[in-house]
Parts: C-alpha cells; sequence; structure tokens
C-alpha cells in the first residue's frame, strides 16, 4: 500500500505516451461503426457527435490509402444465427433495446450499412462483427487481413469511443499492435464518457491519443523504409 500514491503520481503526471515514427505501409485504419444507425439523425441509436467526425475519420482513410496502407470499415452486426452467441451481453441488455439493436443491426437493414459521407475506396475492406472488440476469435476477420498484410500498426477511429474502439484498441495493444487513438477522430454519446476513454488509453498506454493533424504530419514524416 505505501506504494500506491507514489506510483499514481508518477502515471498521472508523466508526459502522454507517443510513437516516434508512422509507417504507412504497415499501418491499418480500422474505422469501426461508422453506420446509418449510429450517425443518422433520430437513429434510435445516435451518435450526433459521430457525424462531425466524419471529415477527420475521411481525411486519414485518405492519406492512408496514398501511404499504402490499408483501410478496414467495421460494422457493427447482430446475428441471430451465429454459431458464437453472446449471451451475457444479451441478457444484460433491456429486452426493449435488445429488439432494437436486433432490427437496426442485423444484415440488409438501412441502418447496418455505412453512413453514405464515408470514403470508401475499391481497395478498402468493409467487414461485420458481432462483438464491440474487432479482435474476438470466430466474430471478426480484421486479425486474419492484418497478419496477411503484414500490418504492425492500427489507427481506431469511430464510435463508441468508450464501446466498440476501446475494446478493439486495448484488445489491439495487449496484441502488441501499436495503436493510435485520435481523438477527433473518435466519438460517444457523452463528452465526459469520451474524454474518460482518452484520458485512460493515453494513461495506461494502450494508445498514442493525438489529434489527426498530428498523426498524420508524423507519417507524412516518417521514411518509409524506418
Amino acid at each position: 500500500m505505501t506504494q500506491s500514491v507514489p506510483v499514481r503520481a508518477m502515471m498521472e503526471s508523466r508526459p502522454r505516451p507517443r510513437f516516434s515514427s508512422l509507417i504507412g505501409r504497415r499501418t491499418a485504419h480500422l474505422a469501426i461503426d461508422l453506420q446509418v444507425g449510429f450517425l443518422e439523425r433520430g437513429a434510435p441509436f445516435e451518435v450526433a457527435a459521430a457525424r462531425a467526425i466524419v471529415p477527420a475519420v475521411n481525411r486519414v482513410s485518405a492519406a492512408l490509402r496514398a501511404a499504402g496502407g490499408l483501410n478496414i470499415f467495421l460494422r457493427y452486426t447482430i446475428d441471430p444465427d451465429e454459431p458464437q452467441r453472446w449471451t451475457s451481453y444479451q441478457e444484460l441488455m433491456p429486452a426493449a433495446q435488445r429488439a432494437l439493436s436486433a432490427e437496426a443491426f442485423r444484415r440488409g437493414a438501412p441502418t447496418h450499412a455505412l453512413w453514405p459521407e464515408l470514403d470508401v475506396g475499391a481497395g478498402d475492406l468493409v467487414m461485420d462483427k458481432t462483438r464491440l472488440s474487432a479482435f474476438i476469435p470466430g466474430t471478426c476477420d480484421a486479425q486474419a487481413a492484418l497478419a496477411a498484410r503484414g500490418i504492425d500498426t492500427l489507427i481506431i477511429s469511430g464510435c463508441l469511443t468508450d464501446g466498440c474502439c476501446e475494446s478493439t484498441a486495448r484488445d489491439a495493444a495487449q496484441m502488441s499492435y501499436r495503436v493510435f487513438f485520435p481523438e477527433d477522430g473518435n466519438a460517444s454519446w457523452s463528452e465526459e464518457g469520451h474524454q474518460a476513454t482518452l484520458r485512460t488509453m493515453s494513461r495506461m498506454a494502450f494508445a498514442d491519443v493525438s489529434p489527426v493533424d498530428e498523426m498524420l504530419a508524423l507519417m507524412a514524416g516518417t521514411r518509409d523504409g524506418a
């Protein structure tokens, strides 16, 4: 117990963790759950702040595409027929919310589609995931795509900051990916939740939390062969 206060003070006062390089061709941008069901005005799961981050997300996508990296657009999906059912989460969710989510995020529903203002290129990938994190085995193909391309760095954007984005970033960091978490490329239902996750990502060294401008400048300034 005598060490807890000094350790806490050290973690809270240290400079934010920063990476010194960002190599585009070894980087993937995971744009998470930027779907009609979250971004459309009046949608049952509307995240109003997410509409404002779309230009920043598009800038990341365009820059990474030009640098030879990979963009993956992930869609939150409720699949009633998946063999690996997520029973505990469904049990805790109120019945009305469960039914609303199942309808909004089923494949083929208009609200399941990606937000039309996203810049999705011909070489980009679109994938479904049936968990908050994109790295739960058997629920998303993202990890296989990253491994096949030798990706070691991720830029994670989307919504919710304190839901799917945070879950994906935590798992990625513990799988030894270098994670960038743009503070102006993520959004949540509340600014309080958004800021709390940014603090946690930085304090616990899960990710380099920076504005999109700084990340893109670092990528532009990094030698490709570094």
